[in-house]
């Protein structure tokens, strides 16, 4: 039984068979305000991917968000909250100690005890679906959809949940070595961004590939900028909400988020501008994406000015990294590996450099030795050595699960050429984006329209417009006049 009250100040008094003792409202609250905020960030991530591909791609990456949301509750249900955060767990990965969430409820969380550990976690829960939502990107255009299901369960069981255990339980190695990381830059960008490599490796080039029929632009920019709203705006949560507290602690991370955003959609805007003399949109929200994914592991551990040079890095580093893809011949469709991965580690070692004392205590109660500024030398080796971890545990363990699924046929990822040429939205769900209709079809006199679509002649043309980078083949396959239908 839970025996709850509350005391003069409004705070929760509870207490059971273990013990007793008294919750923030106020940290509860923003707790579960930051659970909605990372929320919306996982449909932001889809509309992000959706916008960057091609038309008759766009549908797919917004449903893969939805389900992974899907998909990860239930295993963080079953047993993924478990193995990240038992208070039993080895250095490496948690016990079914709270398998289907047994007695998680009132008692204090690991990570903070002014919030029960149902409230953290539900926060937590964001986290783990975002992750694997941000890697599968990497199928992009070119894998059959069923299979990512099991993917998504697995990927999150065996990469996510070890990695979240290493970094943020109190008994992982990276923790109890010191690693800071306080919203998820190995467990979040590094496993992800290097699982997202792993996969454009296994399932090999799109079709193709190395022509000018994949040097095609985004089909539709407006889905970048919102997709980009939506992470910006959740990212308050992401990155403030770690702190599971109303407090200083929290707003400075919120202040530095938004700052590294900013700087890193500036830079990178820039440095593309260099090459076409053009202000690109998309630039500026690779950019801003860059920045936030580099300040994730720093956020709650540095200051302003420091978040500055967190954004013109990402900004830099990662759009350069965006070459190694041309480099190495592999085909990382929307740059994954290079804003994730690279910006993780990028943010990662600047932590190490920047990381205060002064920032991580203003909550009153965190107390860290800080990084190099406070003369706290071995720091950036232990960033380092969790970077690496991260990004080889990540890697082989998604080369792993790919090749075995590979050894079950229905479990193969890749597309048939043929659902390639079509589109995945057409060949895996029978559905679009966008509703367009063939001007043929409208302008029919009304008797031949119902006979064509009763059968009796010709069938009206439903297609979707052509979009940039398609193939001669393809364009032929659409009428020629299209219109959005009302």
């Amino acid at each position: 039984m839970v025996n709850v009250t509350y005391d003069a100040s409004g705070d929760l008094e509870w207490s059971n068979d273990t013990g007793s003792g008294v919750f923030n409202m106020g940290d509860i609250a923003w707790t579960l305000a930051s659970t909605a905020l990372v929320w919306i960030m996982i449909p932001g991530v889809g509309f992000f991917y959706s916008g960057l591909l091609r038309r008759k791609n766009a549908l797919n990456m917004i449903y893969l968000s939805m389900m992974t949301v899907a998909m990860v509750s239930f295993q963080w249900f079953f047993w993924g909250y478990s193995l990240a955060f038992s208070d039993t767990a080895s250095p490496y990965i948690g016990d079914l100690r709270y398998f289907g969430l047994k007695n998680v409820l009132n008692q204090p969380s690991i990570g903070s005890p002014r919030v029960p550990a149902i409230v953290f976690c539900v926060f937590q829960l964001m986290f783990a679906a975002i992750t694997p939502m941000i890697a599968i990107g990497a199928v992009a255009e070119r894998s059959r959809l069923g299979p990512l299901l099991v993917f998504v369960f697995v990927w999150s069981t065996l990469v996510y949940d070890p990695i979240a255990c290493w970094t943020w339980n109190s008994n992982g190695w990276s923790y109890v070595l010191g690693g800071l990381d306080f919203a998820g830059g190995t467990p979040v960008h590094i496993s992800s961004g290097t699982a997202a490599l792993a996969i454009s490796l296994y399932l090999g080039k799109r079709r193709g590939y190395g022509t000018e029929r994949l040097a095609y632009k985004p089909h539709n920019t407006t889905y970048v900028i919102l997709g980009t709203v939506f992470l910006w705006f959740g990212w308050f949560g992401f990155n403030g909400g770690s702190a599971l507290s109303a407090n200083l602690r929290a707003t400075e991370a919120c202040i530095v988020t938004n700052l590294a955003a900013s700087v890193g959609g500036l830079t990178w805007m820039l440095w593309d501008y260099r090459l076409e003399r053009k202000w690109s949109v998309v630039g500026f929200c690779s950019g801003a994406i860059s920045g936030l994914v580099a300040i994730t592991p720093g956020s709650g551990f540095v200051g302003a000015p420091a978040a500055v040079l967190f954004g013109f890095m990402a900004g830099t580093v990662c759009n350069f990294a965006t070459q190694l893809k041309f480099l190495f011949k592999y085909d990382d469709t929307l740059d994954i590996f290079a804003s994730h991965a690279i910006g993780g580690v990028v943010g990662n070692i600047l932590t190490g450099l920047f990381a205060q004392a002064s920032v991580a205590g203003a909550d009153g109660i965190t107390m860290i030795p800080g990084g190099w500024l406070d003369h706290n030398y071995r720091q950036l080796g232990i960033q380092l050595a969790d970077s690496v971890s991260g990004m080889s545990y990540s890697f082989v363990m998604t080369t792993i699960i790919l090749w075995l699924m590979h050894l079950v046929p229905w479990l193969s990822l890749r597309c048939s050429e043929e659902a390639e040429i079509l589109g995945i939205d057409d060949a895996e769900m029978g559905e679009f984006a966008y509703d367009y209709v063939g001007l043929e079809a409208e302008l029919m006199p009304r008797h031949e329209y119902e006979q064509n679509a009763t059968g009796g002649g010709r069938e009206p043309q439903h297609h979707i417009a052509t979009s940039s980078g398609e193939s001669e083949q393809e364009k032929e396959s659409h009428p020629i006049s299209v219109i959005p239908s009302a």
